[in-house]
C-alpha cells in the first residue's frame, strides 16, 4: 500500500502507484478540476506525477503560493506556440518566469515590435479554447539533441549539448509545440486565462554581445482576470509616479551618458538627501553609534583578506598607481575593521557601533542600470556593530525596533521580513552558518516577529534579516538588512580582549536601515508621487505677491521663515496669481503663501495648501508653528 499525507494530517491509501491527478479525484471532482499541479514531499510536480511511495502531498490550486509559478511558466510555453504558429521558422530559445511574468526570447528573420503583440496574443486565447492537454515526455541527452536539430530548432539544440550526456531530460508537449523544460506544467492550455504581452526587447543569445541579437517578448500572468486587471492598473499608477520623470518635472537630478549609473544632483533633490541624511545622523547618534569616515579606495591585498576579491571581484572597480592594485570600495565593511583594530578593546568596551554615509561603488551590468533606483555608485547609511555572541540577539533587537520606527516616518507601514539564508558561493563552514542564522532566527523570535526564508540569497559573508516595504501603489521594496559575520572580523584579525584575558575575534553586525540613499530617495519619489510631506518637500513653501506693491513684504516673510530653517521660495513674477498657483501646485510644493494689500498691511500671509485647501490668513509665526509642528520630532 502507499500512503498519501494530506496538509490536514490526513492519510489516504492506494494498491499502486498513483497521480497527483488521482488522488485529487478521490477527494472529490472539484478538487480534480482545480487541481493545476502538486506538491510531493516539498517538490513541485505536474498533476500527471505518478507517486510510488509514501509521500506527503499539496495539491496545487489557484489559492496554492506556488500556483502563480505554475501558471507563468505554462504561459511562457503558451507565446512561444502561438509565435511558432504565426511566424513559422521562429526558434524558441529561453523563456523563464520573472517577477509578474515570464519572457520567452526569439531568433526570427527579423525584429518582433510592439505591433506584433495583439495577433500573437490573439492566437494564445485561441489555443487556450483549443485546451490542449501538456503531456511529459523524457529523452536521453543526446536523442534530445537530435530531436530538436531535427525540427530547426538549433538554440535549443545548443543548450542541451552543454548539459551532461548521462542526464536524461523532460520534454513538455501541447499539441504540435514541444519544448525543453524541467515543469511542472499545468495540465491543459484552458487553465491559462488571464494574461497580457507587454513589450518587446533585443537580447543578446546568452547574454553575450557578440553572439545574434534575439527578440524578447515579455508577458505577465494572473490567476484571474480582476488581478490582471488590478496590476495593469499598477503599472499606469507607477508610470505616473516614475521617479525619473517626476525628477525633470521637479528639478531633482538628472543622469547622462558620461557617467552611467552615476547621478547630478540639482539644489532641489540634494535638499532632499540633505533631510534625510541628517534625520538618519540623528538615529544613529541617539542609538550609540560613532560616525566614522575611511577611504574610497583601498589595496586590492584588503579585499583578497576580506574574501571579496574571491567572491565578489566581478562586480567591483579597479585602478592603479606606482604598480600596486587598488578597488574602490563596494562595501565598507572591511574599512570599519580597519578603525576597530586601530587599538586593542576589552569585553567591557563591547558593543562597539560605527556609522558611515559610505560612498561605495559597484560595477553594475549597463543593462541593469535604472535611473538613480538601479546604479554604479551609491551611499549607503552604512553601520557596524562589533560585539560578543551573547550580545547578538540584544543587538539584532534594538535595531529591529529602531528600522520599524524610521520606515513609519517615511510613511511607510506594512512591512514583511524575511531572512536570506547561506548561498553556494559562502565563507566559513557550516557549523557558523548554523550558529548565525540561529542567531537571527532568535532575536526575531524575542521581537514576536514572523517572517520568511529564502534559501541561497544570503551573502558570501553572512545570513541576513531584510526588510521589505509596500508602498502606496502596493509594489515591494527591499531595504533595510541586518547580517550576522563570524567569517570578516577573522579574516581580518580584529579582536578584543575577554574575561579571562584571552583574546577573541567578535561578531560583526552588518546593518543598513534605508540601505542605498540614492535607491531609496527614489523610492520615496514615487511611494509619495512627488507630494513629499511637508518635512521632506525640497521646498516647503512659495511666497507670491498678487501686485508689485507686495513685493517688499514677500521677501520679508521668505528671509523670516527662511532664518527659522524652513526651505522657502519666493515668486514675484510679473504674472497672475492663478498662474502662479497653478504651476507651483504642479511642482507639489506643500503650501502656497499668497500676500495682498489686506494681508501686507495686517501681516499676515494667506495659506493654501497644494490639495486645493484653503487655510485662510495667518501670522508668519503661526505659519512656523504649523510648518515646525509637521516635522519629525
Amino acid at each position: 500500500m502507499i500512503a498519501i499525507t494530506l496538509p490536514d494530517g490526513s492519510r489516504r491509501e492506494f494498491e499502486q502507484p498513483v497521480s497527483v491527478g488521482e488522488v485529487a479525484a478521490s477527494i472529490g471532482a472539484g478538487l480534480a478540476k482545480a487541481a493545476l499541479a502538486g506538491k510531493v514531499d516539498g517538490k513541485l510536480v505536474d498533476s500527471s506525477f505518478r507517486i510510488d511511495r509514501d509521500a506527503s502531498l499539496e495539491i496545487v490550486t489557484e489559492k496554492h503560493p506556488d500556483a502563480l509559478e505554475v501558471l507563468r511558466h505554462s504561459t511562457a510555453h503558451l507565446l512561444a506556440q502561438a509565435v511558432q504558429r504565426l511566424y513559422p521558422g521562429a526558434q524558441v530559445t529561453i523563456g523563464p518566469v520573472i517577477d509578474n511574468g515570464f519572457y520567452y526570447d526569439f531568433a526570427y528573420e527579423r525584429p518582433f515590435t510592439p505591433e506584433d503583440l495583439p495577433a500573437i496574443e490573439a492566437e494564445m486565447q485561441k489555443i487556450v479554447k483549443e485546451a490542449l492537454p501538456v503531456s511529459r515526455g523524457v529523452k536521453s541527452r543526446d536523442d534530445a539533441v537530435a530531436f530538436f536539430r531535427g525540427i530547426g530548432e538549433a538554440y535549443k539544440a545548443e543548450i542541451i549539448e552543454s548539459i551532461p550526456a548521462s542526464e536524461d531530460l523532460s520534454l513538455y508537449s501541447q499539441g504540435e509545440f514541444t519544448d525543453l523544460c524541467r515543469g511542472p506544467h499545468v495540465p491543459s492550455t484552458d487553465k491559462l486565462r488571464a494574461f497580457k504581452l507587454m513589450k518587446v526587447a533585443g537580447a543578446y543569445w546568452r547574454g553575450d554581445s557578440n553572439n545574434q541579437m534575439l527578440s524578447r517578448i515579455y508577458g505577465t500572468a494572473w490567476l484571474n482576470d480582476k488581478d490582471l486587471k488590478a496590476y495593469l492598473t499598477q503599472l499606469e499608477e507607477a508610470e505616473k509616479r516614475d521617479h525619473r520623470k517626476i525628477a525633470k518635472q521637479q528639478d531633482l537630478f538628472h543622469l547622462q551618458e558620461e557617467a552611467p549609473g552615476l547621478i547630478f544632483w540639482h539644489p532641489k533633490g540634494w535638499s532632499i538627501w540633505q533631510v534625510v541624511e541628517q534625520y538618519m545622523r540623528k538615529v544613529y547618534r541617539d542609538s550609540g553609534y560613532q560616525e566614522v569616515r575611511c577611504p574610497q579606495i583601498l589595496d586590492v591585498s584588503l579585499w583578497q583578506k576580506s574574501g571579496h576579491w574571491d567572491n565578489y571581484q566581478e562586480n567591483m572597480f579597479f585602478t592603479e598607481s606606482e604598480k600596486r592594485t587598488y578597488a574602490l570600495k563596494p562595501m565598507n565593511c572591511p574599512g570599519h575593521v580597519q578603525v576597530f583594530n586601530h587599538g586593542l578593546h576589552s569585553y567591557r568596551d563591547l558593543p562597539i557601533r560605527y556609522g558611515e554615509f559610505g560612498a561605495c561603488h559597484r560595477n553594475e551590468p549597463s543593462g541593469a542600470l535604472h535611473g538613480i533606483l538601479r546604479v554604479r555608485g551609491f551611499t549607503q547609511d552604512d553601520g557596524h556593530i562589533f560585539c560578543t555572541e551573547d550580545q547578538i540577539e540584544a543587538e539584532v533587537s534594538a535595531f529591529h525596533q529602531q528600522a520599524l520606527a524610521v520606515y513609519d516616518v517615511f510613511g511607510f507601514s506594512e512591512i514583511q521580513i524575511k531572512i536570506a539564508l547561506r548561498p553556494d558561493k559562502r565563507l566559513g563552514d557550516d557549523a557558523t552558518w548554523d550558529k548565525a542564522e540561529d542567531a537571527l532566527r532568535s532575536a526575531l523570535s524575542a521581537a514576536g516577529m514572523q517572517w520568511e526564508e529564502l534559501p541561497g540569497e544570503g551573502a558570501f559573508y553572512g545570513p541576513k534579516i531584510e526588510y521589505h516595504l509596500k508602498d502606496a501603489i502596493g509594489r515591494t521594496w527591499q531595504l533595510g538588512t541586518m547580517q550576522v559575520d563570524f567569517m570578516m572580523p577573522a579574516r581580518l584579525g580584529a579582536e578584543y580582549v575577554d574575561e579571562s584575558s584571552q583574546r577573541r575575534h567578535p561578531v560583526m553586525l552588518h546593518r543598513a536601515i534605508v540601505g542605498s540613499m540614492e535607491r531609496f530617495i527614489g523610492i520615496l519619489i514615487e511611494h509619495h508621487a512627488g507630494q513629499f510631506p511637508a518635512w521632506l518637500a525640497p521646498i516647503q513653501a512659495v511666497v507670491m505677491n498678487i501686485t508689485d506693491a507686495q513685493g517688499d513684504y514677500v521677501d520679508e516673510v521668505r528671509k523670516s521663515l527662511a532664518n527659522q530653517g524652513f526651505r522657502v521660495h519666493a515668486d514675484l513674477r510679473n504674472e497672475k496669481i492663478g498662474y502662479k498657483i497653478r504651476e507651483h501646485t504642479l511642482q507639489r510644493v506643500p503650501y502656497l503663501l499668497v500676500v495682498g494689500d489686506r494681508e501686507k498691511e495686517n501681516g499676515q500671509i494667506s495659506v493654501r495648501t497644494r490639495g486645493g485647501e484653503d487655510l485662510g490668513t495667518m501670522t508668519v509665526s503661526e505659519f512656523a508653528s504649523r510648518l515646525r509642528n509637521e516635522g519629525v520630532q
